[in-house]
């Protein structure tokens, strides 16, 4: 192997040709792409010889792989990664792939949780992968928070906000928990939460915490501590990632292996493990991103495909992603404008309903 990263910009024309045609021939067919394959529309006269030569250096360079002996090159995840940065083509969006999506804001008496589900299945539906939609938090001011016991193992908190809006969510107290102390941590965080969005409590607490730890016991402190009062509801009504399209990725062709790392990665997203790293991943740069395979720790275990991009409410305030996985050999210049535009009108449904 090189001892570093190879760039679109050092290869020569021949290079660039066999390196981009190998990719967008596996991406369209799956099947290792071959040299005499090459060699029919090539741009210049070459034999099959000479393209081979070519696919062994690019193979040197960690770009190219061989699955089979004599059996063509497939990319690589490092060989994907330059092609979608590199040589990426992307193209318009399918004006049938708009309509289908423009129907999912059809009904506006609809509330925003049922809209973002049709546009998940829809979204779904499109690109025949799985769909992610991380919903918004409630952006309004809390107005009061109360945390109810159940019993010893369940508890209730209450949300109620300044727009009147109210959640309750269902949540498992640290041992040792009692109503009084529950009564302290409600009392605690009331005395601070007034005009804090849940956004905006986290920060809150941390530095109360650090400035008023011995106003409150250590059984409460552990309550507050532990963000019951922002834990994310997983019930249909509020769960804030929705994930639609599943079957999508468990197709007979599947091995046991690839099969048993895409479950791995639905049960962790459907327990909501990492719904700030999705965001997370997100927000880190502007418009779709795309990771593939290892880049990211969330979707890592499956081997599959990002596609993700963030929408915004009418501050221009990122508060949440639409995003589209599928296998590494998803059709990345199809994907990426349906991802983009699913998310724009996303941002613009929750801009005209604020």
């Amino acid at each position: 192997m090189p001892d570093q990263t190879p760039n679109i910009s050092d290869m020569n024309d021949r290079s660039r040709e066999v390196f981009r045609r190998v990719v967008e021939g596996y991406l369209e067919s799956g099947a290792p792409v071959g040299s005499r394959t090459l060699t029919r529309d090539f741009s210049e006269q070459v034999s099959a010889a000479t393209i081979r030569n070519v696919m062994q250096d690019l193979e040197y360079l960690g770009l190219l792989d061989s699955p089979h002996v004599s059996a063509g090159r497939i990319p690589t995840q490092l060989g994907l990664r330059m092609f979608v940065d590199g040589l990426l083509e992307v193209g318009d969006l399918d004006g049938k792939d708009r309509q289908t999506i423009d129907r999912t804001l059809g009904d506006n008496d609809r509330d925003v949780a049922s809209v973002l589900d049709q546009v998940g299945q829809a979204l779904s539906g499109v690109t025949q992968g799985a769909s992610l939609v991380l919903t918004p938090k409630h952006e309004a001011p809390i107005k009061h928070i109360d945390f109810v016991s159940l019993s010893r193992e369940r508890a209730l908190v209450v949300l109620v906000f300044a727009d009147g809006h109210v959640e309750n969510r269902i949540f498992t107290p640290p041992a040792g928990q009692t109503p009084s102390s529950m009564r302290e941590a409600a009392n605690f965080l009331n005395a601070i939460a007034e005009g804090h969005t849940l956004s905006e409590l986290g920060k809150v607490i941390s530095r109360e915490i650090a400035a008023r730890r011995q106003e409150i016991d250590s059984l409460a402190a552990d309550l507050v501590e532990n963000g019951y009062a922002l834990w994310e509801n997983e019930g249909e009504s509020t769960e804030r990632l929705i994930v639609r399209g599943r079957g999508n990725l468990l197709t007979d062709g599947e091995n046991e292996i690839d099969l048993a790392r895409i479950r791995t990665l639905f049960d962790d997203l459907e327990r909501k493990r990492d719904i700030a790293q999705f965001l997370d991943l997100a927000e880190e740069g502007d418009g779709v991103r795309i990771f593939i395979g290892s880049e990211n720790k969330l979707f890592s275990l499956s081997g599959s495909s990002l596609v993700v991009s963030p929408y915004m409410n009418a501050d221009r305030k990122i508060i949440g992603a639409v995003g589209v996985i599928g296998p590494t050999r998803l059709n990345y210049g199809r994907i990426v404008p349906i991802v983009n535009y699913t998310a724009q009108l996303v941002g613009k449904l929750i801009a005209d309903r604020s």
